[in-house]
Parts: C-alpha cells; structure tokens; sequence
C-alpha cells in the first residue's frame, strides 16, 4: 500500500484527464484480465464440484438480521460500482470535437461500459457463489476463494493493482481540478499556485506538488487504518450514489430539457429519484450497520 501511495503521488502531478487517457486504457484492459481471471476460475471449481454449493436460502450461521444487513450493503457496493457520474463530464471532455458530438460517443460509451460491467460483475457474482456457497469471500481472488493455479491468481492480483493505480486518478481528477480552479482564482497572482514547470506529461507547480502529495498521503493513510474495504466502499457508494447518480442528473435533465411540471415524463423522474433515494438510504443502513460490527473489532493498521 506505501508502494501504492507512492505511484499515486508520482501519477498526481499529471495535470488532467487530457493527459492520462493512455493509464484509463491500461486500466480498462486490466480490469478486463482479473474478472475474466475469476469467473474462469469460479467456472472451473463449480465444474470440479460437480454442482452449485450456493442454496436459494443463502447461509445458515447468520440471523435473519444479519442476512438484512448484508443484503443493503450489497446495494452499497453495487452503488458503488456504477456511481460514474461524478466523472461522466470530465471524462466527455477529453473527447474530440464532431463529429460525431462529444455527447453522441459519450451515450454510446455509457451504454457499452454499462452492459459489459454487468455482464461481467453478474457473472462473477453468480459463479463465485456457485463454486464457494455461503462460503464466497468478499473478494474472490484476495480473499480465501482462490490460491490454485497460483501464477494465475498472481497475475489477476497484479492486474487488480495495475487497475486500481488508474481508477484513483479516474476518481481523483475532479477533486484535484476543482481545487486549484478555486485557488488559482483566489490568488491568480502568487507564482507558488500558478508557475507550472513541464515535464513530459507532468505539469508541477509549487502548489500542486504539496497538495496532492498531501491528499494522497493521506487516503493512503487512511486505507491502511481501516482493514475493512468492502465495508467502506458500500458506505461511500450508497452516501455518494442518490445525490450524484440521481437526483443531480434527473433534476438537470428537466431544467435542461424544459421538461413541463406534472407531465408523464416529469411524473416518471420523480419516482425514479424517489425510488433511487429509497435504495440509497436502505444501502446507507446495511453499511453503517456493517461499519459498526467492523469496527467493533477493530484495530488500525492490522492489515
């Protein structure tokens, strides 16, 4: 995880999207290794097994509560995996001008990244519980799923990494940007903020360089503190997931296309925020009530 911290700190001082749209690659092909990797590898044990160990009923060991908790949080996860708006329109304004329009690829886009993520996510999802049952770890290839072959597992693990290495410049973009958009209007004079130094891709600034060595310092920090990953990603995508994914994108929908108060269409926005709203709130639940049980055992930097 320093190792991590480190390249992230290095990988910071690219300046925007504009200038790591070849890591997004990267990225995309190794997320596309390991899930190929583990529904490979949760095909072949529910073949070994000579059947399903998954049962309709689910686990026996945990009480009905237990089971409710879990289940929101898996919402919280899956909120998670498909909370990209926060990135949609940083993401579109790396794409060229016409044709086609910057929002014609980027719809089409959206829909093919859409369908081969749940694809593969379903499939994963589906064949793990198949080949482990009730047993299933959070995550298949780091967790007690899978150990044989074992340069198979190491090769998914690398690609994990390699992926996650582009998917926090991803996510961590916009912040940066709307940081020192901010700052650089506030003292559009002081050299510290806007004397830029180039470097190959790299643009470092004197403020640049602190600041997002400092944030990164200190998500990576916080990620060794808290040995409970799933548990933390559910509760960030379930809070993140209404409000970004949602009610922000409906609610510019309308204002955007005039959308007239009480017709269907209105009608049918309103009950689609109301219902992701719902989702949110009961994701929200199950992750903090997984939090708490996490945290009840808990101790900073265990690993």
């Amino acid at each position: 995880m320093l190792v991590f911290g480190a390249l992230e700190i290095v990988f910071s001082q690219i300046p925007n999207f504009h200038e790591i749209w070849w890591l997004s690659i990267v990225a995309a092909v190794m997320s596309f290794t390991y899930s190929s990797i583990g529904l490979g590898i949760g095909i072949a044990n529910t073949v070994a097994n000579g059947g399903f160990r998954g049962t309709i009923a689910g686990a026996t060991n945990v009480t009905a509560m237990q089971k409710v908790w879990r289940s929101l949080q898996a919402l919280g996860n899956i909120a998670f995996a498909f909370a990209f708006s926060n990135v949609l329109t940083e993401i579109q304004d790396t794409i060229k001008a016409p044709p086609p329009s910057e929002s014609a690829v980027m719809k089409k886009a959206t829909r093919m990244s859409v369908v081969a993520t749940s694809v593969f996510y379903a499939l994963c999802g589906f064949m793990g519980y198949a080949a482990f049952g009730n047993a299933a770890p959070d995550n298949l290839l780091t967790g007690f799923g899978f150990y044989e072959p074992f340069w198979l597992v190491d090769a998914a693990n690398v690609a994990i990494a390699v992926h996650l290495v582009g998917a926090y410049q991803v996510f961590v973009q916009p912040i940066f940007a709307f940081v020192e958009r901010r700052v650089s209007q506030r003292w559009p004079d002081s050299g510290f903020v806007n004397n830029e130094l180039r470097l190959g891709p790299f643009c470092i600034s004197a403020f640049r360089l602190l600041w997002r060595s400092l944030f990164v310092c200190f998500t990576t920090v916080v990620a060794m503190a808290l040995p409970f990953f799933g548990v933390v990603v559910g509760l960030l995508g379930a809070i993140s997931f209404w409000p970004l994914t949602v009610y922000l994108p409906s609610e510019m929908y309308i204002a955007q296309r005039n959308v007239r108060r009480g017709s269907a269409l209105w009608i049918g926005l309103k009950l689609f925020a109301a219902l992701g709203l719902i989702v949110s709130v009961a994701a929200t639940t199950g992750s903090v009530a997984g939090f708490v049980g996490e945290f009840n055992k808990f101790r900073p930097f265990s690993g």
